[in-house]
């Protein structure tokens, strides 16, 4: 075996120019799909991370019955060994306590149904970043009395800055929750839905107004990234009680992964289209190589070489072409990737305007996950495993006359 491995490496230096070829082919084919799989990864993770920081989170602990019902009375109380066991784990960088629920959001003859959110104002920079939403007014902080109200629930209610809006809803066991609040702010998001989403209010004050103090509808916890999520939900599950729920951001956003989902589906196709350029251009190199030293394996054969013999060296040959450009296209593309990571391509301005609208920074930006270096790699070394099977046909099916004749 290792006699047939050293002649085939000795065999491809005999032409450099046609086995560089093949490398380079194989080599940029590795490159170039890294490189659209890095900005896709980093596209998602940037879509990811603002829709969680608005809404979810990337994870929550929630009531066990809280997904499926969410009723005011289905709320825990956070204990010191839940937060103690939720900050232990490496993964996790930021908890914050919500209390969600609904009411009816009153002023003068105008009325309307909305969510009221009770936030922790001291952590909005590190989860949800409302801050960044303010379109009239100032920001909440903790302990306010003031509530910030979403922009299209401030048209339909005619209210402004300084206002004073009426909160009528059912509290915890069925506590009538009644109240008057002053608007502080008016959030103004990218999107509809969030923009006719209701009222944000300091947590305190919310748990006051639903007569539910220290209780929460939800611990929301950031992480750095949403390849850190799987790790982080196997250690929520073994250290929690079942009286506690943990979700992941995929079932708190259906909505997004659906969208996530169907976005992929096109990058497999491109990804298709350039695993078949790639493909076809080893395997033509292949065929030329064969069809080049037709003679030279018809003498081979004809002087006493086995013909499965021969078909091994073929193969250790076509195999080692692979090896040799997956791992240097895979070398290449980690410093590639890093440095694009740490400096992502900056959008033209009218591509960067758009961006902004929607809350997403105007950058291309590149993930790290492993998937987008290890998949490439697997994907072209076994497009190349099956073309070396071509070699392997062509030299069962010599013919020596004919060989020897070329």
């Amino acid at each position: 075996m290792m006699k047939s491995f050293s002649m085939a490496w000795k065999n491809l230096w005999r032409n450099k120019r046609r086995t560089l070829i093949t490398v380079a082919s194989i080599f940029f084919g590795v490159l170039i799909s890294t490189v659209m799989s890095s900005l896709q990864d980093g596209t998602y993770g940037s879509m990811i991370d603002m829709s969680v920081k608005l809404s979810s989170g990337y994870l929550q602990i929630q009531h066990p019955e809280f997904q499926d019902n969410k009723s005011i009375n289905n709320i825990f109380s956070p204990t010191e060994e839940l937060i103690a066991s939720v900050d232990k784990i490496p993964e996790i960088t930021t908890t914050a306590k919500r209390l969600e629920s609904f009411a009816l959001l009153s002023s003068g003859p105008n009325t309307r149904g909305g969510a009221v959110i009770g936030i922790e104002p001291e952590k909005d920079n590190m989860t949800s970043n409302l801050k960044n939403w303010i379109h009239e007014g100032e920001f909440i902080t903790t302990g306010d009395q003031g509530i910030l109200l979403t922009y299209n629930i401030a048209e339909h209610l005619n209210l402004d800055v300084n206002d004073t809006i009426i909160l009528i809803s059912q509290g915890y066991h069925g506590v009538t929750a009644a109240g008057a609040y002053p608007v502080k702010g008016i959030l103004k998001f990218s999107t509809p839905q969030m923009n006719s989403l209701g009222v944000f209010m300091d947590i305190n004050l919310a748990q006051q107004f639903y007569s539910a103090e220290d209780m929460i509808t939800s611990l929301m916890i950031m992480v750095d990234d949403y390849t850190d999520v799987a790790p982080a939900i196997r250690k929520l599950d073994k250290s929690l009680s079942d009286n506690y729920n943990v979700l992941s951001w995929q079932e708190l956003n259906p909505a997004v992964v659906q969208f996530i989902d169907s976005d992929k589906s096109g990058g497999i196709v491109m990804k298709a289209i350039l695993y078949i350029v790639i493909g076809f251009g080893i395997f033509g190199t292949i065929i030329m190589m064969v069809a080049e030293r037709k003679r030279e394996l018809g003498v081979m054969v004809a002087v006493g070489m086995q013909k499965y013999k021969l078909a091994v060296i073929l193969f250790y040959e076509t195999i080692l072409i692979g090896i040799v450009g997956v791992i240097s296209g895979f070398i290449a593309s980690i410093p590639l990737i890093l440095l694009l990571v740490q400096n992502p391509i900056e959008l033209p301005p009218d591509l960067a305007d758009a961006y902004v609208q929607f809350g997403f920074e105007p950058f291309m930006c590149f993930g790290t996950a492993p998937a987008v270096f290890t998949n490439q790699v697997l994907a072209v070394f076994i497009m190349t495993l099956i073309i070396s099977l071509y070699p392997i046909f062509k030299v069962k099916n010599l013919k020596v006359t004919k060989a020897l004749r070329a």
